[in-house]
């Protein structure tokens, strides 16, 4: 009976230990990345509301490429490969450099006071992670270790910039590897995530939350017309997917100079922009978001979107892809709910859910996003929807470097990347 004793409270205290480890460390993660995460949010607003009032800084966009190329040119980072690096970082064991870190910040903040089509949450991945990576390795974790400190930096950066916590813990374990989860960095994870949502919350960054005030009641009707609209936004986010990357690889072929390619790329983006009429498109837009929940968006809006974002990503201006998709999600379902006169706010709210899902193939942390973003109330739609949206996406997905590890159709090993 007392080896017994004595064997268990060994394991216990050694899994104790561990936990204070990570404890220790995910707290440090959270504090550091959260800050300099808030930084940056505060920084992405100033560069949106000072394009807002200054429109005319559209017309810097191509020379803001030429500084950002060769920014990374100065850098020797011309080749970085952005959240792929930090995805195949996970899977590979490469090194994410720090100087990562002031690159993606400085670039994505000139893309978006420039006017160029991108996100924010993207670079965010890219920033915790570069940034989570090196603390790994001041602290001379072995590799796995470090593995866990790149999720951890990730949480904690999309959980200050977007002020969704829940989310933000369980991506950055999903989105690696389709069909696993890391769970050996939940307890990380989860207080990165926490931590860094109080600092961005302390500072005073509110979240972001709709609500949807026309819900209509669960039913075989209402579960029909869902379905549908979840089968349309796995063919959007399909569409959207393919955007980016034939976009990306045209720019290569006819440009092979990256300078003149950014300069190309910029002036597409200025000569669509001055064709569209507005600069509704340019930016992340989450203000056209707003709109669809006010009940006021064009129905085209989506694929205006997707073009504008592929030029400007695929040319080499920084950024994210995550707020676009929510910004074609959000569009698409507006138009969608208003053709068919079924409550245009839950269907803005179920597609950009679906969207996204379809787009980072990571249902649960869609379906918490959703929750965090939209409330509880509308659970059984972003249940069916979410679910549908991420089988009928197939293996394409935003991120080369993500793996789909088990199939989506059957329960079988498949371990192959996305296109």
């Amino acid at each position: 009976m007392k080896e017994k004793l004595a064997y268990y409270i060994k394991h216990f205290s050694s899994r104790l230990f561990v936990f204070f480890k990570w404890l220790i460390f995910s707290i440090l993660s959270g504090i550091i990345v959260g800050g300099i995460g808030t930084l940056f949010y505060f920084c992405m607003a100033y560069a949106t509301n000072t394009r807002s009032d200054y429109p005319w800084l559209i017309f810097f966009l191509p020379i803001a490429g030429i500084f950002i190329v060769g920014a990374y040119r100065i850098m020797h980072d011309e080749k970085d490969t952005g959240t792929n690096l930090v995805l195949s970082a996970i899977h590979s064991g490469e090194s994410i450099p720090l100087k990562m870190a002031p690159l993606i910040f400085i670039s994505t903040v000139l893309t978006h006071l420039f006017g160029g089509s991108a996100g924010r949450e993207g670079a965010a991945l890219q920033l915790g992670g570069s940034i989570g990576n090196s603390l790994g390795r001041v602290f001379r974790f072995d590799e796995k270790d470090q593995h866990i400190m790149i999720m951890c930096g990730m949480s904690a950066a999309f959980s200050a910039l977007f002020g969704t916590p829940m989310a933000a813990a369980i991506f950055s374990m999903e989105v690696v590897s389709v069909g696993i989860m890391h769970y050996s960095a939940l307890v990380p994870c989860v207080v990165s995530s926490l931590i860094a949502h109080g600092i961005a919350t302390y500072f005073g960054i509110v979240p972001e939350q709709f609500v949807i005030q026309s819900l209509p009641a669960f039913s075989i009707k209402s579960a029909i017309i869902i379905a549908i609209l979840a089968v349309l936004c796995a063919v959007v986010s399909i569409l959207f997917c393919v955007a980016l990357h034939t976009s990306e690889k045209l720019y290569k072929h006819f440009f092979q100079n990256p300078y003149l390619r950014v300069f190309v790329g910029g002036a597409l983006v200025l000569l669509l922009t001055l064709f569209v009429g507005n600069q509704d498109y340019n930016g992340a837009g989450m203000f056209i978001i707003e709109r669809c929940f006010q009940g006021n968006c064009v129905p085209y809006a989506f694929l205006l979107k997707i073009v504008f974002t592929a030029l400007t990503l695929g040319a080499g201006y920084k950024g994210g892809e995550i707020v676009p998709s929510f910004f074609i999600g959000a569009t698409f379902g507006f138009t969608f709910g208003n053709l068919l006169g079924f409550s245009p706010e839950l269907c803005t709210a179920v597609a950009m859910g679906s969207v996204f899902c379809g787009v980072t193939n990571c249902p649960i942390s869609s379906l918490l996003i959703c929750f965090e973003l939209f409330g509880f109330q509308a659970m059984p739609y972003f249940l069916l929807s979410i679910a549908s949206s991420y089988m009928l996406s197939g293996y394409y997905g935003l991120y080369h470097s993500q793996k789909i590890v088990y199939s989506k159709y059957k329960t079988e090993f498949i371990n192959r990347q996305t296109h």
